[in-house]
């Protein structure tokens, strides 16, 4: 790639801009407006927040799922005398953002299914990815990275840890043979809030205690997530999509720090790890940079602050979700589909006090183990199992409240 064709300003669609990473993200960009301009920004029904940003950032589109937000904006837009930001409504308008031919990069951070079509939008347009929706991959991993291919995307991953694999990947990775060494990828998790919790404590745990990450600021689906470890398997089921790694060559490693974000071991003994502060600044600026480094505003880490670093296995036992996850993995076609929309129905009605925290997996593996598999080769048997997933779950939630 030339020259000129590298320096230009990147434009930048970010989809989910109201949340934790689209904040982070707007943070990043901020510290260097002469190389990114916000093009899009979307949110789901947060007005206010989203008003902030376009005002700041000066988006040439602002999208808002909900329709009457999407009519709020508008009004409230007018009031500030910004009548060239165009508000658009749907989630199809999500689609429009990914492919316009002004967007360089698009940042993938809405939470959970209703991410699925804009990410795969973008890989078909050819677009750098910024993945911060692991959903994505772990309901469709072969649609999308077959979409990847076709239309000559970049697929940079977002989420710490897969961001600390990639890092640490040798250059030819995604031509891997043996002889390139790689023996494991070793993926860290801080183990949440409850990890040093026995089985009898976690029958007591509420919505507001899992909500509290000791060491991330996330939101609260995700954080539940990580309290049951589900985030963990989500992340080993990405992993595999993204480096082609099977199962059995994923391990995860529960590490409290949170400050070796992920390792990859080789062949050669050697093993290969990132280190920073947890801060998701730093994945976010290295995937807007790459293959450049750029500042993103994070502390340099301090080694001799930190003092030590512990790790230990994960316990399959206390978090049986992570153990569903590896099963879905390894069963394969549209198992990790069900996996994933189980889990958003149930993590929904524990937050709304209507399932206890350990009745999470049982609503997993309930519906895992009632539907059949299907292959998961196009959208509308990857969208067609989700639902099934969906109506099964709330049939079992209901046994169980």
């Amino acid at each position: 790639m030339t020259e000129s064709a590298t320096s230009h300003i990147k434009g930048i669609a970010i989809l989910g801009a109201t949340g934790s990473i689209g904040q982070s993200t707007l943070e990043v960009i901020a510290l260097h407006p002469q190389k990114y301009k916000v093009i899009a920004l979307s949110a789901y029904s947060n007005v206010e927040l989203l008003l902030q940003q376009c005002l700041r950032f000066q988006p040439e589109y602002a999208v808002m799922v909900d329709k009457k937000s999407a009519q709020q904006l508008e009004k409230r837009l007018a009031e500030e005398g910004e009548y060239t930001i165009h508000v658009l409504s749907g989630a199809k308008s999500l689609n429009d953002m990914a492919a316009l031919e002004q967007v360089d990069y698009v940042m993938a951070a809405i939470v959970g299914a209703a991410g699925l079509a804009s990410t795969l939008k973008a890989a078909e347009k050819g677009k750098r990815i910024l993945l911060a929706n692991k959903e994505s991959l772990v309901m469709s991993g072969a649609l999308l990275m077959d979409a990847v291919d076709k239309g000559g995307a970049e697929l940079l991953p977002i989420d710490s840890e897969h961001n600390a694999i990639f890092q640490c990947m040798p250059e030819l990775w995604k031509n891997r043979d043996e002889q390139l060494g790689i023996e494991k990828i070793l993926l860290t998790a801080s183990g949440g809030p409850f990890w040093e919790y026995s089985l009898e404590q976690l029958k007591y745990v509420t919505p507001e205690q899992a909500c509290k990450h000791p060491n991330w600021n996330m939101g609260r689906k995700i954080s539940v997530d990580s309290a049951t470890m589900m985030n963990k398997g989500l992340e080993v089921i990405e992993a595999s999509w993204l480096f082609s790694m099977p199962a059995e060559h994923i391990e995860v490693v529960v590490h409290p720090q949170s400050i070796i974000h992920s390792m990859v071991s080789y062949s050669d003994g050697s093993v290969l790890a990132q280190l920073g502060n947890p801060d998701m600044r730093t994945p976010i600026a290295h995937a807007l940079a790459w293959p450049e480094r750029t500042r993103s505003g994070v502390d340099a880490l301090d080694i001799f602050a930190i003092g030590k670093l512990t790790f230990q296995a994960a316990d399959l036992q206390r978090f049986p979700c992570l153990r569903l996850a590896y099963d879905a993995l390894r069963s394969g076609k549209t198992a990790p589909t069900i996996l994933n929309a189980a889990n958003e129905v149930a993590v929904a009605a524990f937050l709304q006090q209507q399932l206890a925290f350990q009745d999470i997996a049982v609503v997993i593996d309930f519906v895992l183990s009632e539907l059949n598999l299907q292959d998961a080769n196009t959208l509308d048997a990857v969208i067609a199992a989700d639902k099934a997933a969906r109506f099964l779950a709330q049939q079992k939630i209901s046994t169980l409240h």
